[in-house]
């Protein structure tokens, strides 16, 4: 297989090896000569990378380590993520990178733009001023600004991103999200084919390769997981995690040593982001468009409000209703940033939501840091021990 000629082992293997030294696989890329744009958050539009010829690398951070050059050039009341992400750029984590994208996801990310701009110095940099409506003269700025970023990353290539190579880049995005998504239904199963932990690792690992990498790497996993023996995890609670964006299994890791399986997720990378695919028919500029403004529901997009109260929670959260029926999700634990204004105001409208279903929700306000963990712990065991009463 193509994963065993660069990664010892294949699979699960792969994927662990890759996850743990994120972006080495990049690094090398970049010694061969190709060109990597970091990107911030999942509303990046990467088939338009990719169709510019280019390689998209998402930044992340590591929650292992200490924050400490990026309070010098950042506020500490920005979002611990987003200077967790900085302060690895800053000690030369990603020094290979090219370029970096910047959308106007949530505050913390797009006050701090002009940071990373400047700092860096990188040879390309860009913003994508994402709207946070949803409307249809939203829709029509958002594709404005989709051209705009189009025109941005042709210049800087010097070769015209033209819409068969958007369309074809559309068309293996589609599929890799088809693989992750019949990967997740086998951690739903009655049998548990793959752990939660097991399954983030996986996702981390494809966010630092190049699409046609991360299928095949998607190939072996399914392949391997569908024939392992797995220890049985019958009995046990049946979790789903809804948060911002979980880079790092830790969290995973500590909820499942705690007596549990994470079945379901809405986070990112995870349910959220791969949950919809882009429409492969028509304009891809609309169809780009509408994905990342209209399908992927983040806390950070506003929904205007229509019918009674309970049929805009059904809108609005419904993907994550359906996920717990499908996935028999037993309780549901809500991971929320500290000072993450996007998700912090919603936890009351989605934990109402989930109640309402007849699920219990654990409500985590956090730090990216691996210091808290042992908190943490805790309040997730005592969480667990009343779900088994």
């Amino acid at each position: 297989m193509v994963m065993t000629k660069r990664y010892r082992g294949s699979g699960l293997v792969a994927a662990e090896e890759i996850q743990r030294h994120y972006g080495q696989r990049a690094r090398k890329l970049h010694e061969e000569g190709k060109r990597i744009l970091g990107y911030l958050c999942a509303l990046v539009p990467v088939e338009m990378i990719r169709a510019a010829g280019l390689i998209p690398f998402r930044i992340k951070g590591d929650v292992r380590e200490p924050i400490t050059r990026a309070d010098t050039e950042m506020e500490k009341i920005v979002c611990s993520l987003v200077r967790g992400c900085f302060d690895i750029t800053l000690k030369g984590r990603y020094d290979f990178l090219d370029g970096l994208i910047v959308p106007h996801a949530c505050d913390s990310i797009a006050r701090t733009y002009d940071i990373w701009r400047y700092t860096l110095n990188l040879p390309y940099v860009h913003f994508i001023d994402m709207p946070h409506s949803t409307d249809d003269s939203s829709l029509n700025f958002f594709k404005l600004v989709l051209n705009t970023f189009k025109e941005s990353l042709s210049r800087f290539t010097m070769t015209q991103v033209s819409e068969k190579d958007l369309k074809e880049a559309i068309q293996i995005y589609n599929k890799m999200r088809g693989k992750i998504r019949e990967l997740s239904a086998l951690r739903r199963s009655d049998s548990v084919q793959i752990t939660g932990a097991e399954y983030i690792k996986v996702l981390i690992a494809t966010m630092s390769l190049p699409v046609e990498e991360a299928c095949d790497l998607l190939d072996d996993v399914i392949q391997e997981v569908r024939t392992k023996q797995n220890e049985s995890k019958r009995g046990l609670p049946r979790i789903m995690v809804f948060g911002a964006q979980v880079d790092n299994p830790d969290l995973i890791e500590l909820i499942e040593d705690s007596g549990s399986v994470v079945v379901a997720d809405d986070l990112c990378p995870g349910g959220r982001e791969f949950y919809a695919d882009a429409d492969m028919t028509g304009d891809p500029l609309t169809s780009l468009a509408e994905r990342y403004l209209r399908r992927i529901h983040c806390a950070r997009t506003f929904e205007v409000r229509q019918g009674s109260y309970q049929e805009y929670l059904e809108d609005r959260f419904g993907q994550i209703g359906q996920s717990i029926r499908e996935a028999k999700v037993d309780g549901v634990i809500l991971y929320i940033y500290r000072y993450c204004g996007p998700f912090g105001f919603e936890v009351s409208q989605i934990k109402g939501y989930i109640e309402k279903i007849g699920k219990p929700v654990l409500y985590l306000e956090d730090e990216y840091s691996m210091s808290s963990l042992g908190r943490l712990r805790t309040r997730i065991q005592a969480f667990l021990e009343l779900m088994n009463k």
